[in-house]
């Protein structure tokens, strides 16, 4: 049992999971946490990581810092993916152990699974069959990790356990119209494609005002000081116009949604309340007599799924915009079905209780709130 005042570390603290998680541990009252910014702590670098556990020696550890984005930053950036997210894991997860951190929650993502997986997706069928190619190295990365903690806890008696959390959205995401992912990318384009359709410059300037947007292929920028001409030259490339917002793919994909602050709060409830013990109970021993202690990982979501095409035009009515949505089918759709079976999450006691339609009206207020 992890106390109130036992020190822990959140790394990731600021991200869109992290500042969750670090809110709720602070809403039940813990009140020693850690965390660093990537400027004060950069994870890749394994002398400082080694330094920072030797200073702070934190009871228990929760490594929700990635290298994170959608699926056009995975197909661009396929090197960084992997390779920056395994130095992560290979630094804090062993530093973690080095220090006797006492417990580990390891955030992963249902990407791990293959692209054929049957549906919905139970931890079992990890491994079983190829995986998505468009998102290939950071499924990799996270595969690793999991198994990492798998393996420490076998061989180490250790009690790190691996979360791997469905799409998802809430407050503090990352609104890049390029490297984010779709649902704040799709309100973000939707809500500027609205102002436009307005004429409402003003709440377009104040938009790129907070996040300028640049197409660094054409070494073109738009702020809030570009002439009209230059915003609208930008924001086409990225199917942004007053008549109609272009999105990739043929909206056919179905996503599994999950808010993020319900993704803190389950993580919260396995890192107090559940053990590596709980979840490997039905190990199978083989013709060795070796019992195959795997996929002990535990998926979070909601067991629901929507469209891409039905969830932009939530957002489209959530946000008002009186244009098209257009789809783009000449760029790729990524995985068409992703449902998680959370089953396992549900015998270890909890459940979802924020629905899409709720969700997305949520996040488009805090969007508007904090520009």
């Amino acid at each position: 049992m992890i106390s109130k005042d036992a020190k822990i570390y959140v790394a990731g603290h600021r991200g869109l999971v992290g500042s969750a998680i670090w809110n709720n541990l602070k809403q039940r009252g813990f009140c020693n946490l850690v965390g660093r910014t990537h400027q004060q702590l950069d994870l890749l670098d394994g002398e400082a990581v080694r330094r920072f556990f030797d200073e702070e020696r934190p009871q228990a550890v929760v490594l929700a810092a990635a290298h994170v984005g959608g699926i056009m930053a995975n197909l661009r950036y396929r090197a960084d993916f992997i390779y920056q997210n395994l130095q992560i894991q290979q630094n804090v997860i062993g530093e973690s152990w080095r220090h006797g951190v006492e417990k580990l929650l390891f955030l992963g993502s249902t990407c791990i699974y293959p692209r054929e997986a049957p549906q919905p997706m139970a931890e079992d069928c990890l491994l079983t069959s190829p995986l998505e190619y468009t998102n290939e190295p950071y499924a990799i990365a996270k595969i690793a990790g999991l198994k990492m903690c798998e393996s420490f806890n076998l061989q180490y008696g250790t009690n790190y356990i691996a979360v791997m959390p469905t799409n998802l959205y809430g407050p503090n995401d990352n609104f890049h119209l390029e490297n984010s992912h779709v649902l704040p990318a799709m309100i973000r384009k939707i809500h500027l494609a609205k102002c436009l359709h307005r004429a409402d410059w003003e709440a377009v300037r104040k938009d790129l005002a907070c996040r300028p947007v640049t197409v660094p292929s054409e070494g073109l920028r738009a702020d809030h000081l570009s002439s009209e001409a230059d915003i609208l030259r930008v924001l086409a490339r990225y199917g942004i116009s007053a008549e109609a917002v272009t999105l990739w793919g043929t909206g056919k994909p179905m996503r599994e949604f999950l808010w993020s602050e319900e993704m803190a709060d389950a993580s919260v409830h396995v890192l107090l309340h559940v053990d590596f013990a709980d979840t490997c109970t039905d190990a199978p021993v083989n013709q060795d007599g070796l019992r195959e202690v795997r996929n002990c990982h535990i998926n979070v979501g909601t067991g629901k799924e929507i469209s891409i095409h039905d969830i932009a035009h939530k957002i489209r009515q959530a946000i008002g915009y009186e244009g098209e949505i257009r789809w783009d089918s000449s760029k790729p759709d990524g995985t068409l079905k992703k449902l998680t079976d959370v089953s396992k999450l549900h015998r270890l006691g909890w459940h979802h209780k924020v629905d899409i339609d709720e969700g997305v009206s949520r996040l488009y207020e805090w969007y508007k709130a904090n520009l």
